[in-house]
């Protein structure tokens, strides 16, 4: 396990300036996840932590060694990134234990690593296989496991399930976190998608156009976004968030209400509106419904709900559940 600290650190591309100051502390053996959309600097600032790029200016510290201008090598950490990166020609066993050889450790302590990393992560049986003869969340695992027997202080992961389908990265996910658990490493993993943010990660740190939007536990941001960019990030389906007459009323220049704290009522309600649409997925159903004044609105209701397009419907925010925002996208 390894405490990272990032202490004012900047990047910058030419003219462009990526990251402009990031200042954070990762503790010892957490899960943290670096989430935002395309461009918001958290693959950069992961190739950072790994050296694969320089840091223009600041410092990065690993269990308080100043690793800013260390070799990649030298720091103690493990990427895993979206390409497999497997050699083709070579078993599983010969993957996994590629960088011992090349370190040159013998060979009884190369296969000792590589049937241990192999058992945690359920590769035993396909030590002989080549990377063809796998599939892809198998593949995923063997990248895994050429990290695992390197004993990192770190673990790093850029996108690692992005090439995956749905149901192999759910499943994925589910052994990530296993693995995490098992090994009680500090891993810090790289993703766009919130739902994999909110799923694995015991912290997250929320990134927009190189800045930290917010910091924390994954309910914390989910109840309590401090920016309206945290909110409308956050959450699938994401929060609603109106603007106007209604706002105003609440003293805000932006409303949000998430929609599973919207009531609907067929009789009464708060807001009246004609369903547009229905999402029906079976254990939930989302109702789109629009609203004079207002605009569209979606809210959460049982799967087995009987309601039907074009139906008037009432629409009711549940008080304690209402976010406000200033002009500044601030929370209030």
């Amino acid at each position: 396990m390894a405490k990272l600290e990032y202490i004012h650190v900047r990047k910058c591309f030419d003219q462009t300036t990526v990251l402009p100051d990031i200042s954070l502390t990762i503790p010892h053996g957490s899960f943290t996840v670096f989430v935002g959309p395309s461009g918001c600097g958290k693959s950069t600032l992961l190739r950072l932590t790994a050296g694969l790029e320089d840091v223009t200016s600041g410092t990065l510290k690993i269990d308080d060694q100043d690793v800013t201008d260390q070799r990649p090598t030298a720091r103690g950490v493990a990427m895993v990134f979206q390409s497999y990166a497997l050699y083709p020609h070579m078993n599983v066993a010969d993957n996994i234990g590629f960088a011992l050889k090349m370190a040159k450790l013998p060979k009884e302590d190369i296969r000792r690593k590589v049937a241990a990393a192999a058992e945690t992560l359920q590769l035993t049986p396909y030590l002989s296989r080549k990377p063809g003869e796998l599939s892809g969340g198998q593949r995923q695992r063997v990248a895994i496991g050429r990290a695992i027997v390197r004993e990192p202080k770190v673990f790093l992961f850029d996108e690692p399930l992005s090439n995956l389908d749905a149901a192999l990265r759910t499943q994925m996910r589910v052994e990530l976190a296993q693995l995490h658990e098992r090994l009680g490493a500090t891993m810090i993993y790289v993703t766009h998608d919130q739902v994999e943010a909110m799923t694995l990660a015991d912290r997250i740190v929320v990134l927009n156009k190189g800045i930290i939007e917010q910091l924390g536990a994954p309910l914390e941001l989910y109840a309590k976004p401090r920016t309206l960019f945290v909110a409308g990030f956050i959450g699938s389906p994401k929060m609603n968030l109106f603007t106007g007459k209604v706002a105003e009323a609440a003293g805000a220049h932006t409303l949000g209400v998430r929609p599973e704290h919207l009531d609907v009522n067929e009789k009464g309600g708060e807001w009246r509106g004609e369903i547009q649409f229905i999402e029906r997925l079976g254990s939930d159903t989302f109702l789109h419904v629009k609203v004079p004044d207002i605009g569209l609105v979606v809210a959460r209701t049982e799967g087995t709900t009987l309601n039907n397009g074009g139906q008037t419907i009432g629409l009711t925010p549940r008080p304690g559940f209402v976010h406000r925002f200033n002009a500044e996208g601030m929370a209030i």
